[in-house]
């Protein structure tokens, strides 16, 4: 874990804010910025601050705090740590939902923080690396959805085989510069207004 990272501190407690704050120092972490604001508001000083990661201490979260943490992640996709003195199921559930990466019950302690910012950063990049893999799989099905869909149009069209449709398609495309999906779009496209 690289000692240069940005990390935003969110605690409107001066006394923990501290605690955190000098537990970053010791393991070497110096470039930080302290927030005393709640979680209303987080969206824009996250932008604000642009930081590498996110420690929030909230000693107990309320519903509302876990919602905004939800637009929080779904805005600003930054590995988030949330401290909180008391919980229940519902609430981690809530929190591991909204995007928060390490969720700690009762453990503000200044010698955890590095171990726990660890933890946070490689479940956030894992995270990531799925949910890129997931929208790589969805762009590759609507694609092969599209192909399929525009060779039907073709095969009927111009009365060929499966696979000669698809050959017409991916010489069209070669020649064009453009990739079959793009190809299969125009046909789709046409089609439809063609109709």
């Amino acid at each position: 874990m690289k000692p240069d990272l940005k990390i935003l501190i969110v605690d409107a407690n001066p006394v923990r804010a501290a605690i955190i704050d000098e537990g970053l120092r010791e393991a070497g972490f110096t470039d930080l910025v302290r927030i005393g604001a709640s979680t209303t508001g987080l969206v824009a000083a996250i932008e604000a601050h642009d930081p590498d990661v996110v420690v929030i201490d909230l000693e107990d979260p309320s519903r509302d705090a876990l919602a905004d943490m939800f637009l929080v992640s779904r805005h600003v996709r930054r590995p988030i740590t949330m401290f909180v003195d008391q919980s229940d199921t519902a609430s981690i559930e809530a929190a591991v939902e909204a995007g928060v990466s390490a969720y700690i019950v009762d453990g503000l302690k200044k010698e955890r923080l590095k171990p726990i910012l660890q933890t946070c950063i490689s479940r956030f990049n894992a995270f990531r690396k799925l949910r890129e893999e997931l929208d790589e799989a969805r762009s590759q099905l609507e694609e092969r959805k599209a192909i399929d869909r525009a060779k039907g149009i073709v095969m009927r069209l111009k009365g060929l085989s499966e696979d000669e449709a698809y050959a017409l398609m991916r010489r069209t495309a070669m020649n064009e510069k453009r990739k079959l999906a793009d190809i299969a779009r125009s046909i789709i496209t046409a089609a439809e207004v063609l109709k």
